[in-house]
């Protein structure tokens, strides 16, 4: 069943909070500190491990596949939540950061496109149909 793909997300975003709170105390912040982004990769394990030992169903795996769609908009409207205003009054520590991590991303990117460009994706050669056939 689909609803079990929902289930499984529920039990790792639960499990995913509970590690970030956890996470945020041991070093002393009264933060969740990477909630989501640890459910996520509970939710990518599990999948996995269920998937390996034949337990995870098509219709399941259908479920945690919608999912994984959804991760991108979670994180978009997750991140809008938060006291931006706050943290640019911060000082420029912050937005250091935050261009950091454009310009590593934005260069990892690179990089990977640079190497995946010689084993670029081809379309298999179609067959043409006979249209008397």
């Amino acid at each position: 069943m689909i609803i079990y793909g929902t289930a499984l997300l529920a039990a790792c975003h639960l499990l995913g909070l509970f590690l970030g709170d956890l996470l945020g105390s041991l070093i002393g912040v009264k933060s969740n500190v990477g909630g989501v982004g640890i459910a996520m990769l509970l939710l990518i394990f599990a999948r996995l491990y269920l998937h390996k030992r034949g337990w995870l169903p098509q219709e399941t795996e259908q479920g945690v596949a919608f999912w994984g769609a959804m991760y991108i908009p979670v994180v978009v409207a997750m991140a809008a939540t938060q006291n931006v205003v706050a943290a640019l009054r911060g000082g420029p520590v912050a937005v250091l950061g935050a261009l950091g991590a454009v310009l590593v991303c934005g260069s990892v990117i690179a990089l990977l496109n640079r190497g995946s460009s010689q084993h670029a994706w081809q379309p298999e050669a179609e067959t043409p149909q006979d249209p008397l056939a």
